[in-house]
């Protein structure tokens, strides 16, 4: 087996980015297919991981309406996560399934009966992201930290806020994860007093 040098050292890990620019985020909507972009538009609008978001069931969302809820046990937590779908996410889930011919018991099924794996959303967002010919690190986790990056930055959500979102134990580890904390220190740094 060819090792792939680009693979991380054992105990490393590999930090992946948020889609920053919501010019991308809107051309990504329009150029994905429609379980791409329904799958695309819950990331970046729920902030759950690829792990969840891969085990949504079709019936909980057939004929959802804007801002209603559904439960999810977070695989991770292994905790039940109340989650609303707003507008967006109805609509791309609307059109979705408009395009199949019958309902699977997994929202994002794979050919064989299961559910998408969570790998391989993560070569489908480093796809599309190569598409668009962004620079930088991106993987499943994307969706959820583009979902974090736009509360904080387009919305003013604080992050004491996204903190209890992300499940997060402080601050700076959520300061960190949405990759905005080096930009603002630097920008501390070109204060004159």
């Amino acid at each position: 087996m060819i090792k792939n040098p680009n693979h991380p050292k054992k105990g490393s890990t590999i930090k992946v980015m948020p889609i920053k620019n919501e010019k991308d985020i809107k051309i990504l909507k329009q150029i994905l297919n429609p379980r791409d972009a329904c799958l695309f538009t819950i990331g970046i609008n729920t902030a759950l991981r690829a792990s969840d978001i891969v085990r949504i069931k079709t019936d909980q969302v057939v004929g959802i309406e804007p801002m209603a809820d559904i439960d999810i046990k977070e695989k991770k937590a292994k905790k039940y996560k109340r989650v609303n779908l707003n507008e967006s996410c109805v609509k791309a889930i609307d059109v979705y399934l408009e395009t199949r011919e019958s309902y699977s018991e997994w929202l994002f099924n794979n050919t064989q009966g299961g559910h998408l794996s969570v790998p391989y959303v993560s070569n489908m967002v480093k796809g599309w992201c190569k598409s668009l010919n962004l620079k930088g690190n991106y993987g499943s986790h994307t969706l959820r930290k583009t979902f974090g990056y736009m509360q904080r930055t387009k919305h003013n959500v604080g992050t004491p806020m996204l903190m209890v979102v992300f499940n997060h134990a402080s601050e700076r580890q959520t300061l960190d994860y949405l990759c905005v904390q080096s930009k603002e220190i630097r920008n501390i740094y070109g204060n004159i007093i």
